[in-house]
């Protein structure tokens, strides 16, 4: 029978889990998928518990975007999803639950879910991708989650560079920075640069949480400021080589909000 149809993969995924009886299994999701998954289920109250299969390429191109992959990290910390790698063979995605099985099929710009409750079919199902699951290998998601970036953040640097972090974020669609969005150093040093910090400070939190090493936070800053979009000014120190603080060069990103940070930015670097 046909469970939902939508336009919206994540209509589609909402109206699946709403109903699913846990555990439920995700198996051979693609990108777009699992990018709808994270995104609802992030946003949903007492979500059933999740175990997700898939190849270990798809689930490294879709996790190279810092909002997915830290919103996982996230739901992977408070147990609410289990990732594991291992060999699909089928060709659609598939919702296995305790009493259901749903094939979630894409006609153009149209999706469906098909499903059957089958009792017979349904339990054949669950212990098969139940063999699956624990034969497969735990996926190893190296972006911390989300809220213990924040945090750490705003206690290690600034609650006014974390609150202008989160704003930027909300105002992305993608953090992959290969043209379709702001990576994470770039984003942080953008902010730092707004409430002028220095690279120590924001480079040192970047590493010590694991967004990336100081060598990359450096060389990013380096690629902004040939680009003209970030300056720096020596603050010297009692003791060693003076630090740098950040600032912003170039006037349409003092002046803009950051809400608009990240737009003003895309369009100086474009």
């Amino acid at each position: 029978m046909v469970t939902v149809t939508n336009h919206d993969i994540e209509e589609v995924i909402g109206a699946l889990l709403a109903d699913a009886t846990p555990p439920v299994y995700l198996v051979g999701p693609s990108v777009d998928t699992i990018e709808a998954l994270v995104e609802v289920v992030t946003n949903s109250d007492g979500p059933p518990e999740l175990k997700l299969i898939s190849e270990e390429e798809v689930l490294k191109t879709v996790f190279q975007d810092f909002l997915v992959a830290s919103n996982a990290a996230d739901l992977v910390s408070a147990g609410t999803l289990s990732i594991r790698t291992g060999p699909i063979t089928h060709g659609n995605d598939l919702v296995v639950s305790a009493d259901s099985v749903a094939g979630i099929v894409t006609a153009g710009t149209s999706i469906a879910a098909l499903s059957t409750d089958n009792p017979e079919f349904v339990e054949t199902a669950n212990e098969f991708y139940g063999r699956l699951w624990d034969q497969a290998t735990t996926y190893d998601l190296r972006t911390p989650p989300l809220s213990t970036i924040r945090s750490s953040l705003a206690d290690e640097v600034g609650e006014d560079v974390e609150a202008d972090f989160t704003a930027v974020l909300e105002s992305l669609e993608t953090a992959r920075g290969n043209g379709n969005g702001l990576d994470e150093v770039t984003i942080s040093l953008l902010v730092a640069a707004k409430n002028e910090e220095l690279l120590y400070d924001i480079s040192k939190w970047g590493e010590d949480i694991g967004i990336a090493s100081k060598a990359t936070f450096s060389r990013t800053k380096t690629t902004l400021e040939d680009l003209g979009l970030i300056d720096t000014e020596k603050v010297p120190i009692d003791v060693g080589r003076p630090r740098l603080r950040l600032k912003f060069a170039h006037e349409k990103l003092g002046d803009a909000t950051a809400q608009e940070l990240a737009s003003v930015a895309q369009s100086l670097m474009a």
